[in-house]
């Protein structure tokens, strides 16, 4: 009933037709993977939000509804985001990432980019060339936990403070994100709607939708993926001069490839070609980042009447951490997760939950926004604006409420669950798309492929 109600509420903030919800069909109930938090519900609802939406946005198109099953268990599994190439599963943290004592609490570091590793190090008085883990862990000792957050901060790093739960809700940034809804749709322009191909019955539902999609970590491609699982040809748009992670090739199920240098005219040039024909525009910059570069949702509805453009942030748009980085592990920490988690499971080590589930939910979130603007749009005209953040969607999850004795189950197989294929990148094994359309079966039929693998051209 938790994610029932909480796919309800989801789809009328949307805006989306009471009667499509009769096509849902939710199985399991939490406790699925070992947490106190409401993890499942989460990641079941926010799957079925963007499947359902992809399916409303067919209909609009003409073709009939059809049912979408999720099934919790299944859901769960694939929002921890396991993977193999060629048989070995990546090991998803830099050595020094993590949880560190400071001389009053608890700091998490994020250094999976070399940058950061080496910023924190240096923030902490270290030599990046020989430092150990266990270096980093004394010099952290002799710091207070805040004042490291905001030094890190103050040098463009990610680093937070553990926080409990009421520690975050008396900061000035938790009380700018509780007034807030789990994400926001905002008409930002006048357009007539934009012309999409009719859609045969057995088309996916968001075929002939071009998406851009210009996200690095997790959340974004996450939800590009989605919606490539629906149908839409989305371009993955990365810089040739930033670094990823190796989920990238998890990520890039079903998408095209590109590389734009945003930093020169050409690569400008290029990506406004793009974005010329594209009927979605995802970017998880941080706020402003992007429009300093000419591609912000205003200049994209000048440029192309009728876009429905999505904005990602860590910490949203409001309050004195709206243009702080943050990723996924640092928002659970800031927040008060892995303090209540750790409470949870008997009151030692701070905990974090049993996978990104943040990242993961915000994703599906941002795969249902850009369909259900695609619906406004086709039916009211106009260009739109979605925003999501991960303290948003962090605050809705813990809104679900607790599961008790939910961290005395044991993590389920996966295997079940598996598909393997053929990539750029090597065997790719993965989990396979956990929402399942009765008609039109979501699909991957373009193989994962490396960052600037294909020109910067639609199909």
């Amino acid at each position: 009933m938790i994610a029932k109600d909480a796919l309800g509420g989801i789809w009328r903030m949307a805006g989306l037709p009471e009667d499509a919800l009769a096509y849902v069909q939710l199985s399991g109930e939490d406790p699925v993977l070992p947490s106190s938090f409401a993890v499942g519900a989460a990641a079941q609802s926010t799957i079925a939000a963007a499947a359902l939406a992809a399916c409303e946005l067919g209909h609009a198109r003409g073709a009939p509804r059809q049912q979408v099953a999720v099934d919790m268990q299944h859901a769960a599994l694939e929002c921890t985001a396991w993977f193999s190439i060629d048989g070995r599963a990546p090991d998803i943290w830099d050595a020094f990432s993590g949880l560190y004592r400071a001389s009053d609490g608890w700091v998490r570091i994020h250094a999976n980019f070399a940058h950061h590793r080496e910023g924190a190090l240096r923030l902490l008085g270290l030599d990046p060339a020989t430092a150990q883990r266990a270096d980093a862990e004394a010099a952290m000792q002799s710091w207070k936990a805040k004042d490291f957050e905001d030094a890190a901060a103050a040098k463009g790093l990610v680093a937070t403070a553990l926080r409990r739960f009421d520690e975050w809700d008396a900061t000035p940034q938790g009380q700018a994100l509780s007034g807030q809804p789990l994400f926001t749709i905002e008409r930002i322009g006048d357009a007539s709607p934009l012309a999409l191909p009719p859609l045969a019955d057995d088309a996916r539902p968001l075929s002939g939708v071009r998406v851009l999609d210009l996200t690095r970590i997790l959340a974004g491609p996450v939800g590009g993926r989605a919606l490539a699982a629906y149908g839409a040809d989305v371009m993955l748009v990365n810089s040739p001069n930033l670094p990823n992670i190796e989920a990238v090739a998890d990520t890039s199920r079903g998408k095209l490839s590109t590389h734009i240098d945003l930093q020169n005219q050409q690569g400008r040039d290029a990506l406004g070609r793009l974005r010329g024909d594209a009927h979605v525009f995802i970017q998880g910059y941080r706020p402003g980042g992007i429009a300093a570069l000419g591609f912000g949702p205003d200049d994209a509805a000048r440029a192309r009447p009728g876009i429905v453009y999505v904005s990602l942030t860590a910490y949203g748009t409001q309050g004195p951490w709206a243009s702080r980085r943050g990723f996924d592990s640092l928002v659970q920490t800031a927040m008060g997760f892995n303090h209540a988690e750790g409470e949870a499971a008997g009151g030692g080590k701070p905990r974090p939950l049993p996978m990104q589930i943040l990242d993961e939910a915000t994703g599906y979130l941002i795969a249902m926004g850009a369909s259900a603007a695609m619906c406004r749009q086709r039916r009211e005209g106009g260009s739109w604006h979605v925003q999501v953040s991960l303290a948003q969607t962090g605050h809705w999850l813990r809104s679900l409420g607790r599961v008790p004795d939910g961290l005395k189950i044991a993590v389920p197989d996966k295997t079940p669950f598996l598909e393997t294929s053929p990539s750029g990148f090597g065997e790719l094994t993965g989990l396979s798309h956990s929402a399942r359309l009765s008609r039109t079966p979501a699909a991957w039929p373009r193989p994962s492929m490396p960052p600037g693998s294909h020109p910067p051209v639609w199909p």
